[in-house]
């Protein structure tokens, strides 16, 4: 029987998919990428925003028609919607057969045998009692040279905003042993850069080791041979420490790279938002990075239109972007969540509003990038290769100021012929918007 899934939403998510089609292998069940040739689709779906809930939705009903024009027997719901709204896909969408949680993932091969032997819908637990790690085999999808490891899942935070912990649980670290033999594994299947991911990675290890143990992991994970870069994303600030800065000075496989995500700068709104800092410790922060691993690299995201929040409080936050001037911002605009305590807040801000304000956080972002890139021309960079330009002497690759699919590009042109994951020496010689333009000898 022939499985095809579709992964949606973040890349946590689809590190989770990978694992499921690892267990349906090791099963016995054939993987295809042709939705025609599938007797058993997979959606895993998200949920964190609107928008994503909107894509779920709308993907599980697109899916469902294959049962009227294709081989497609059984519609299995995963991930994160479905887990929080079992209840109405079964009620609303009778052509979805099973409905899997986020805590359910090992089940999933006892899913469709049940569905195969004729036992009807099914719904699995969706509570994170005995909750279990779905491994460490996975059958990667995407580029080659680079994969995301996923330290951990859950959060146990609680901004305001989140609906993660409603969906995902607590906080739960993956034994760091089980982390080194999975990235070894995708190191020795040709994985040269590993992106650390998490709803937030600089608490890996204080569930279960009761301590911050991602210094110690990163320096694990540098020991393996074949790995070359290393990205570390979705870091709390007020989770900054000096063992972490530390490792960052004295390992070279660590990319002078941080995922920051600060929301705001309001010392109000942070407030609101049940954040864990204000906005002179993020500053300071920032400076400390900045002063400490010359180069660092800083993205965060940002939350336009948070309840309560005033013109003041966004010209606050416009010139905190303006004046810090950030190498990565990403900016979104607030997203009422049901079940959050941010959703039943007065004042909420109208989407027009936001969506204006977003804009405005964003043209200033814009104004940082293009000064950036424009100081860059002349110099010499490290570039790792992602893809060729078809019919083109142009490699598309990236820096380890870069992540892949949220940052910046490199264009680099050469008589060469590469590989994707190649790190090679290019210099600058333009921008064009977000990108780099390069060449190599």
């Amino acid at each position: 029987m022939n499985v095809f899934f579709i992964s949606l939403g973040c890349d946590k998510n689809l590190v989770d998919t990978e694992k499921m089609l690892a267990l349906l292998d090791e099963a016995g069940y054939g993987i295809t990428d042709d939705e025609n040739d599938a007797e058993v689709c997979i959606v895993n779906t998200c949920c964190f925003i609107g928008d994503a809930k909107e894509e779920s939705i709308e993907c599980l009903l697109e899916t469902a028609e294959l049962k009227k024009t294709a081989r497609l027997k059984y519609l299995i719901a995963a991930g994160c919607l479905a887990q929080r709204y079992k209840d109405e896909i079964i009620r609303e969408i009778p052509e979805v057969d099973a409905v899997i949680g986020t805590y359910a993932v090992k089940e999933l091969v006892d899913v469709i045998r049940s569905l195969e032997s004729g036992n009807g819908k099914s719904l699995l637990r969706v509570d994170d009692s005995g909750y279990e790690q779905p491994g460490t085999g996975r059958i990667r999808s995407g580029v080659g040279h680079y994969s995301y490891l996923k330290i951990s899942d859950g959060c146990s935070k609680r901004c305001t905003y989140c609906i993660i912990p409603y969906v995902r649980g607590g906080y739960r670290s993956a034994p760091k042993e089980d982390l080194i033999r999975e990235a070894s594994v995708l190191a020795s299947s040709g994985v040269n850069e590993l992106i650390l991911v998490a709803q937030e990675t600089t608490m890996y290890g204080t569930d279960i080791y009761g301590r911050k143990a991602l210094p110690e992991l990163l320096r694990g994970l540098a020991d393996i041979e074949g790995i070359d870069w290393i990205r570390l994303m979705y870091c709390y600030p007020e989770e900054i420490d000096d063992e972490l800065i530390r490792v960052f000075k004295e390992e070279p496989k660590l990319c002078r790279y941080i995922d920051l995500p600060i929301q705001h700068i309001s010392d109000s709104i942070l407030k609101k938002m049940g954040r864990r800092t204000n906005g002179r410790e993020i500053k300071d922060l920032i400076s400390r990075l900045r002063e400490e691993i010359p180069g660092i690299a800083i993205r965060t995201s940002l939350i336009s239109g948070f309840p309560g929040e005033t013109e003041e409080d966004h010209e606050l936050l416009k010139s905190f972007v303006e004046e810090m001037k950030l190498d990565r911002v990403g900016v979104f605009t607030y997203s009422r969540e049901e079940g959050t305590p941010a959703a039943a807040m007065k004042d909420q801000v109208k989407k027009s509003v936001s969506r204006q304000r977003r804009k405005e956080l964003m043209l200033a972002q814009q104004k940082v990038v293009f000064e950036k890139n424009r100081s860059f021309a002349g110099s010499n960079i490290s570039v790792i290769i992602d893809g060729k330009l078809s019919d083109e002497d142009v490699y598309v690759g990236r820096t380890y100021r870069d992540a892949p699919d949220i940052d910046g590009c490199v264009f680099v042109k050469t008589d060469r012929e590469l590989i994707s994951g190649m790190i090679i020496d290019a210099q600058v010689t333009g921008f064009k918007d977000y990108d780099l333009i390069a060449v190599s000898n």
